[in-house]
Formats: C-alpha cells, sequence, structure tokens
C-alpha cells in the first residue's frame, strides 16, 4: 500500500484506487492528471502504446494509446491482447499438509454423504408442470398436518424453463438429465417428489430409469396427464408428500467432519476489489477445507478464461489438466457458432467496479480457487466423485452456475461480491461476501460476512479462517442471510444448451 493505493504485485504497472480520487490529487507520490473511482487502475509510471498491463503480475491486456504516470487505466485505454498459453501441467501441483478436521451437525445420508439442510423438493420434468409444483408447495403450505411434522426445512418446487422443445439426443438434453438426476439425490434434500406433463421430451420413465433415483427411497412420481388435471394432481401430491414427509422428518443433525463438506466457490457482481480482498480470502478457506478433508468446487469457465494455465499447473495429473483445456476449446468454440466471444465479459457492472477485460476478471476470480492441488474436471452437473479443490465446468451466468455445482452434489455455496449481487440457492444455503465496506454497510442484509476490512489490515488468513467458520455454523443449521430473505425460489436454472424446436 501507499498513499491512496495498492500495488498487488513488484512487476505490476497499475495499482488500484482505494477511495475515490479527484484530479490533481497525490497518490502514490503523483499528481493525478484525471479523476479515478475507487477499484479503479491507476498507470503507476508512463505506459506505451501496445505495452503489457500488469497485475497481479500477470498481463490482464494491452495499452491501447499511451497512457501517463498517474492516469486513469480503463476501457477507453485498455483492451484485450494475447493470454498466456504456457500451461506446464502439473509443475506447480503440490499437495497442502493436512489439518485435524473441525465437525459440522449435518444430515447422515444412506448412500454416507451428509446434507446441511433436510428440505422435500418437488422436482419438475418440464416447464409445463412448473406452475402445478407451485400449487403443490403453496397447496402444502396451508396444510395443518404438514405443518405439524417436525424435522424439515420446507418444501421447495424446483421449476425451470426447459425440458421440451429440445433434441432428446443431444448434449443440452443429456446435460439436463444430468442436471435433474443430481438435485434429486443431493444430499441436502430428504426426499423428492417428481412432477412431469406426460407428452414431454424429458420423460418422466427415462428420469427415474432402471434403478431408484435416490438410495434412500423416498422418491416418488406422477404426471399431470396421468392423474387427471391439475386439481387432482395437487390432491394427490398432498397425499404423497404428507407420507414422505413422515420419512424425512425423521432425519436429526448429528457430528460429522467437514470432509464431507462439498462447497460451491461462487463470484457475481465483481469490483475491482474481488481479486484483492474477499476472493483470496475464500481461497485460503478453500485451502483449510480441502487440507481438513473437505472438497470445493471451482466453476463459471468464461470467467476463468485467461487465467486457466494458473489451474493447469496445479493439475495432479496430465489427464487432469487436458480435461480443463478441453473444456477451454469447447467453450471457444460454442461461443464462435454462437456468435458469441470469451471477452463478453465483463459486465458492465463489473467494469463500472474497476474491471476491464476478461483477463484482469479471470485472474481475480481465479484466486477463490486458492492453493491445492486441482484433484478432478467434471462437466456440467456430473457427480463429483473427486475429494478436495475440483473444478465443474459452467457459464459464468451466477444461477446456471450454482445450479450446475448443485446438480453435482454442492451442500453449500459461498458467494464473493463487489457490486452487491442477492440471491439465494436452494437446497443449499448461500454465504455472501462483501469485497468492500462501503457495500457492506449499505447491504448489510444480504452480506453475511465483510471482507473490506482486509484492506484496513486484517489479514487474508484470518478473514479465510473466519469464512471456514461461518461455514461450519451455517452447516450445522444457521440460517444465512438470503436464507432469512427467503432466496432460492426462482434460481434453478439449468444450463440449455442447443436449439430450442
Amino acid at each position: 500500500m501507499a498513499e491512496g493505493i495498492i500495488r498487488l504485485h513488484d512487476s505490476d504497472n497499475v495499482a488500484i484506487a482505494l477511495s475515490d480520487l479527484s484530479k490533481g490529487a497525490s497518490a502514490g507520490g503523483m499528481t493525478l492528471p484525471g479523476a479515478v473511482p475507487r477499484g479503479h487502475k491507476i498507470a503507476l509510471r508512463a505506459i506505451a502504446k501496445g505495452e503489457n498491463i500488469i497485475r497481479y503480475g500477470q498481463i490482464i491486456g494491452q495499452a491501447t494509446e499511451d497512457i501517463a504516470a498517474g492516469a486513469h487505466v480503463h476501457s477507453h485505454n485498455l483492451g484485450m491482447g494475447p493470454h498466456s498459453t504456457d500451461y506446464a501441467i502439473g509443475s506447480e501441483s503440490r499437495p497442502l499438509p493436512p489439518l485435524e478436521p473441525m465437525s459440522f451437525m449435518g444430515y447422515h445420508r444412506p448412500d454416507g454423504s451428509v446434507g446441511t439442510r433436510n428440505y422435500l423438493g418437488i422436482l419438475t420434468s418440464v416447464n409445463c408442470s412448473g406452475s402445478v409444483a407451485r400449487f403443490i408447495a403453496e397447496a402444502a403450505e396451508k396444510d395443518a398436518e404438514l405443518n405439524a411434522m417436525p424435522g424439515l426445512d420446507g418444501i421447495v418446487p424446483i421449476v425451470h424453463g426447459t425440458g421440451c422443445g429440445m433434441s432428446g439426443t443431444n448434449e443440452g438434453y443429456q446435460t439436463l438429465m444430468r442436471t435433474l438426476k443430481g438435485y434429486a439425490r443431493n444430499p441436502n434434500f430428504g426426499g423428492i417428489l417428481l412432477v412431469g406433463l406426460g407428452c414431454e421430451v424429458m420423460q418422466v420413465p427415462d428420469l427415474v430409469g432402471q434403478g431408484r433415483l435416490r438410495p434412500d427411497g423416498n422418491f416418488r412420481y406422477m404426471t399431470i396427464q396421468g392423474e387427471g388435471g391439475t386439481r387432482a394432481t395437487i390432491d394427490r401430491a398432498l397425499k404423497t408428500l404428507r407420507e414422505m414427509a413422515e420419512i424425512a422428518g425423521k432425519a436429526v443433525r448429528a457430528p460429522a467432519p467437514v470432509s464431507h463438506l462439498v462447497v460451491g466457490l461462487q463470484c457475481g457482481g465483481s469490483d475491482g476489489y474481488s481479486g484483492i480482498t474477499a476472493n483470496p480470502a475464500l481461497g485460503h478457506a478453500s485451502d483449510l477445507l480441502v487440507r481438513m478433508g473437505g472438497t470445493t468446487i471451482l466453476s463459471e469457465t468464461p470467467e476463468i478464461y485467461g487465467a486457466e494455465h494458473l489451474l493447469t499447473r496445479r493439475a495432479v495429473s496430465r489427464e487432469v489438466g487436458e480435461r480443463l483445456l478441453e473444456r477451454i476449446r469447447w467453450w471457444e468454440d460454442y461461443t464462435a457458432r454462437n456468435d458469441g466471444e470469451m471477452d463478453n465479459n465483463p459486465s458492465p457492472g463489473n467494469k463500472r467496479g474497476g474491471l476491464t477485460t476478461i483477463l484482469e476478471k479471470s485472474l481475480g476470480a481465479v484466486a477463490k480457487g486458492g492453493t491445492a492441488p486441482l484433484t478432478q474436471v467434471y462437466k456440467f452437473a456430473e457427480p463429483i466423485t473427486e475429494r478436495g479443490f475440483t473444478y465443474m465446468d459452467s457459464p459464468g451466468y451466477d444461477p446456471a452456475s450454482v445450479t450446475g455445482q448443485i446438480a453435482s452434489g454442492a451442500t453449500m455455496i459461498v458467494f464473493t461480491t463487489g457490486r452487491g449481487s442477492v440471491s439465494g440457492y436452494k437446497p443449499s444455503p448461500c454465504i455472501k461476501l462483501a469485497t468492500n465496506s462501503e457495500m457492506y454497510g449499505r447491504m448489510k442484509e444480504d452480506m453475511d460476512i465483510n471482507c473490506g476490512d482486509i484492506l484496513d489490515g486484517v489479514s487474508i488468513e484470518a478473514k479465510g479462517r473466519e469464512i471456514l467458520e461461518e461455514i461450519v455454523a451455517v452447516a450445522s443449521g444457521k440460517k444465512t442471510k438470503s436464507e432469512e430473505l427467503g432466496f432460492g425460489g426462482a434460481e434453478f436454472v439449468p444450463w440449455q444448451i442447443g436449439a430450442v424446436m
């Protein structure tokens, strides 16, 4: 830190403003030729047109014009350029020393997994059954018999906008199939009622398959057409939910080591402080959890683009590193054939917060993953089978990305935000980390932890420990701010790949 700014690496030629700086202000021994908003970049010396701009010790783009010392560096004078392709797979993969595991109070499931919540879910196969699923949930809320049953966190309708008007054989179909099956098996559900229409592409019998969709057997299914319409389906569903609630309600919290936790790592509404405060603090918490035998999931492939070399170097094997690079190549092709580009990020809000190129955003986003070896790479909604620090491919769109993580088995979500994202993700509780104290103070009812005090001297390590302790508390039943506000009813967003027909 220097007067009014922070420099993150010795080789950086830009620093970050710690507050709004006006024209003529002094910062880092320079007199600023123009105003610089907080969280934005300042040139530490004169930078020539075409020269690399360095932040985090990494290239975040090139100067598109000559930049004077002390000048504001942003979209008007910084553009994308080539990024590192020195993947060096496995060169920095070093196991972290183990730690004695902490414990939490969770719901032990028959398959050996441990949930952090105990919901009943009303899962829909298609958008056409979404309204009826909501009608069932509304009727359940008014049902005296269901309300009298102890031990449940609630009944969650899981509705979405797809399931028909799609191919029944392609990648999009398989992705939706994995997503729905993954939700049915998430340990935070004590039971699942699957409701379909009857004539959709995503057929209920295909979802159910030859075996049990849930190892505990607390699974039922029906179609609206098979039951004889809306009212008949609601009546039958209420009777079924009463039976299921009796089974699910018998589950009680019991001690479990945190090695049973699966935590999705997310960021949204990022700003110039995300890669300085909340993301590295979450990365430290991730390392602590991994050292205790737990599992964390990094995602949002368009938002690691340009920083993937930092992950391939931590891969435990060449196969794991190549799996990540295959996903990067898939995304380059996917965006190209859909008239998009990998640098359509950052968003307007990200830019107002100080981020300029996807390279800059990605380098800060990858910090959420700490330093642990990368044990495996998964497609969207594939079951997580390896413990430790893992990667699941997903869009950068937060609701879709979290949907995939929960389908893959995440029983907790930790979400960093600089602009102030508000959301929650039933059945998995979501802890919100604020990157800066100003936003935390303004949106305190939505934010669980303030990481802005790192700029005031709190260490990354201390904040990481605070985050881990909050993870354990929430896993044991403490409600997050998003849970208290009632979020989670609109954030199930399966990734739609392919033509809508």
